[in-house]
């Protein structure tokens, strides 16, 4: 296996191979996000009896923003079908528990394996991808593990190591950039950045809701967990962007003109067309209310 090939057959979600675990297994609040509350273990009401969502095409309209920004990274078709074999916790009600608390784990699990997975493609960082294929071994072992085995997983302890690793690979990479910003964990809440050069940023984990980055130069910017809720992206540069996920992408607005890597889709839920620029004031169209912390789905 080369050091760019997929190591798994996918790292996307596959719904029809899932028993909709992101609809029974995760909480969530009523808010700006969901139309109502749902505590974890219960099924939303919206879920059909084949697993299929009664409302999938109207998520937005109905108020469930929240399911249309998810993603699994595959981890619900693998728990599904490999570490529960094909049955389901309706066919085997005895299943239910174990499987909606290991589902949240392989997800995480499965969201390392796609930043290693990107990390193995970047040539500055080659002296790491004995390092970074090692790791992405491991995250794979433990996410293909029995039930038990997988709940005995230190997910913390394990991001954390897997966490230092990307980072030294991202400031290889980042390292050709000069001047660069460094905006890691920064609160950037409706900041004003359009038409902003950040090339080579650092922006792990920074707050960038009702952020304009309008026309902004992001190439090369490491945007692992980026808050991106409501940002605009519109006429943005994101092809070479780092650790960049559709998630991310499914909960900024972009349009037409937002340039994005070739690896990652363009929403449908943005406009086909160039997006007006705001008035002189360029203020975020979120309305200026800051949201909660995100609630995984």
């Amino acid at each position: 296996m080369s050091d760019t090939e997929h190591p798994l057959p996918v790292l996307q979600s596959d719904c029809g191979s899932c028993f909709g675990l992101c609809c029974v297994a995760l909480p969530f609040a009523a808010g700006t996000d969901f139309a109502m509350n749902k505590s974890a273990g219960t099924p939303c009401r919206n879920l059909q009896t084949d697993f299929s969502c009664g409302i999938h095409a109207r998520l937005r309209g109905e108020g469930f923003q929240g399911c249309t920004v998810y993603d699994c990274f595959g981890a619900g078709q693998r728990v599904s079908q490999e570490t529960f074999g094909g049955t389901s916790w309706r066919a085997e009600p005895a299943t239910a528990a174990p499987m909606f608390d290991v589902f949240p784990i392989v997800r995480q699990l499965h969201e390392l394996l796609w930043y290693l997975t990107e990390a193995l493609t970047f040539e500055p960082a080659r002296a790491l991808h004995t390092e970074l294929r090692a790791a992405l071994d491991e995250t794979d072992r433990l996410a293909g593990g029995t039930p038990e085995q997988v709940l005995a997983v230190d997910v913390p302890a394990h991001r954390q190591q897997v966490a230092d690793l990307l980072l030294r690979a991202s400031e290889l990479v980042r390292a050709a950039v000069p001047r660069r910003r460094e905006h890691r964990g920064a609160d950037l809440f409706g900041a004003r950045l359009r038409g902003a050069d950040l090339r080579g940023a650092n922006l792990r984990g920074a707050l960038l809701v009702a952020a304009d980055l309008s026309g902004a130069d992001l190439r090369l910017a490491d945007l692992i967990g980026a808050d991106l809720r409501d940002a605009d992206v519109s006429g943005a540069d994101l092809t070479t962007a780092l650790f960049l996920t559709q998630a991310q992408l499914n909960a900024a607005r972009g349009d037409a003109t937002t340039r994005l890597p070739a690896t990652l889709t363009r929403p449908t839920h943005w406009p086909t067309t160039a997006t007006p620029a705001t008035g002189p004031g360029n203020k975020p169209r979120s309305g200026g209310r800051r949201p909660g912390k995100p609630r995984r789905r």
